[in-house]
């Protein structure tokens, strides 16, 4: 016998799941959740757009292509948000249930949709430094609750040959 719980998460991964645009605004004002809200600091400019993407806390699928894990039917959401002149950056993703996720956040700088090594930024919740080698999923996973989740990402820039490090301030 399968009970509601395990039915109703069944269900759920059976379901197809599309890329979701959250609304661009500041926070998660009148969102119940499960969402996070993330605070961004170390921004280098207030230029271009800032995107964050949510990818199922696994190694095969974190950063993986978006087309083909709605193919798959896994979890993948992205939020756009304008880059503010002033104030704090806060951006709100809505999460398909509350659990364990990875959370990617980049800097377009150039607002061309494609991140440009050289030039726009990157961040996860893990305080280390990216450095040269492609980010690992320890660095991004994070735990999404019932309501809004607030988390905080240090957002980091190219610097030198020691790879991906927070903007010197």
């Amino acid at each position: 016998m399968i009970r509601p719980v395990a039915a109703a998460a069944l269900l759920t991964l059976a379901m197809p799941v599309q890329a979701q645009v959250v609304d661009e605004s500041a926070s998660c004002t009148g969102i119940r959740g499960p969402a996070l809200q993330v605070t961004v600091t170390g921004l280098k400019d207030r230029t271009g757009r800032l995107k964050l993407e949510l990818y199922p806390a696994n190694a095969d699928d974190f950063l993986k292509d978006d087309t083909d894990l709605m193919k798959e039917g896994k979890v993948f959401r992205r939020a756009w948000a304008a880059t503010p002149m002033s104030g704090a950056v806060v951006i709100c993703i809505r999460a398909p249930a509350p659990g364990r996720y990875a959370l990617l956040f980049t800097h377009d700088r150039d607002g061309k949709n494609k991140f440009n090594f050289w030039r726009d930024g990157a961040g996860f919740v893990g305080s280390a430094n990216l450095g040269r080698a492609r980010p690992k999923l320890d660095q991004a996973l994070v735990t999404v609750g019932a309501g809004v989740t607030p988390v905080t990402i240090r957002a980091q820039y190219l610097r030198g040959l020691s790879g991906f490090a927070p903007h010197a301030d």
